[in-house]
């Protein structure tokens, strides 16, 4: 009889857990309320060459010699700079794709964004993730 209590017990708490511990994205978040920031932590990689000219979530041609990005979350049209936690070098990117899709991964920037933060030859690369400009849902409807 214990040893039923314990195993219910036992899956109420898994349960309970699986959505935290399946989330890959370690952010403080408070998106929609006046003054909010969206600030991230993680690791960063880049993409380019294979996707040059091929359509964005934001129905854009993506250009590898911009400096935008892919993010899983944030609205398109969203602004944020990404700064190399490494070697402390930024840059301000728009949010105009979706995506990463390797676990673990909170942002894919342009070729010419991870060229700026210098991970360009390394690949991935941590960074914080801070929102300058957050672009609502409606305002990206209308554009």
């Amino acid at each position: 009889m214990m040893l039923k209590r314990i195993t219910w017990a036992s899956l109420a708490v898994a349960l309970a857990l699986v959505p935290i511990l399946t989330t890959d994205e370690p952010a403080q978040a408070r998106m929609g309320q006046p003054g909010a920031v969206y600030v991230q932590r993680g690791e960063a990689s880049w993409y380019g060459p294979g996707f040059h000219g091929r359509r964005t979530a934001s129905g854009e041609r993506f250009n590898q010699h911009n400096l935008t990005a892919a993010h899983r979350k944030l609205p398109l049209g969203t602004k944020a700079t990404v700064i190399n936690l490494n070697n402390g070098k930024t840059v301000e990117v728009e949010i105009n794709d979706r995506g990463p899709y390797v676990r673990g991964r909170i942002i894919d920037l342009s070729k010419a964004a991870a060229e700026r933060l210098g991970m360009k030859d390394a690949g991935t690369t941590l960074v914080r993730l801070e929102v300058t400009k957050a672009q609502s849902v409606e305002s990206a409807r209308s554009s």
